[in-house]
């Protein structure tokens, strides 16, 4: 499936109910947080990353896809012992913005689509949360490429039938 830009007139909006709106976040950041301490082979995965892309091509509005990011990513560097609060925050803020400002100009609904795009946020998400740690915050962080290119892969793949799900619960505006 090709990926379409699309104006204005033809994007459309979608909403998403308080509870729905609450509660997705939460439980992704608490299935993050305590999941993979019993399977460790989830960790791969970063269910509130895909959480931020989902609700922000979703509502395709900047400023919204910022908030979702910076609240979802505060609370994940609440629940993670070894991250300082702040450094999901500004990774998952970054990737908020960037999903809901290329929501706006690319058909993001279809599989295909989906699939790349979460793969180049995966990496962004990486870069900017690699170069706050050991930037700004003096975090030592190996960076591992070949780790990286799998779990966004992975976590591709996972959005694709996740967002599907998701899709359930949205509401025209």
């Amino acid at each position: 499936m090709p990926i379409t830009y699309t104006s204005h007139e033809q994007v459309e909006v979608y909403r998403f109910s308080p509870p729905v709106a609450i509660l997705i976040p939460l439980l992704a950041v608490f299935l993050q947080a305590f999941v993979p301490l019993r399977f460790h082979f989830f960790s791969i995965f970063d269910l509130p990353l895909l959480v931020v892309i989902f609700f922000g091509v979703a509502r395709r509005n900047p400023v919204s896809g910022m908030l979702t990011g910076a609240a979802i990513g505060i609370l994940q560097d609440a629940l993670t012992p070894s991250v300082p609060i702040g450094v999901f925050g500004i990774a998952n803020t970054v990737v908020g913005y960037g999903a809901s400002s290329l929501g706006v100009k690319i058909d993001v609904d279809n599989m295909a689509s989906r699939f790349l795009v979460t793969i180049f946020f995966c990496v962004v998400h990486e870069i900017v949360y690699f170069t706050v740690a050991s930037g700004l915050v003096g975090i030592t962080v190996h960076w591992n490429w070949p780790h990286e290119l799998i779990s966004a892969l992975a976590n591709a793949a996972l959005a694709v039938g996740m967002f599907a799900i998701l899709d359930r619960f949205k509401q025209r505006t």
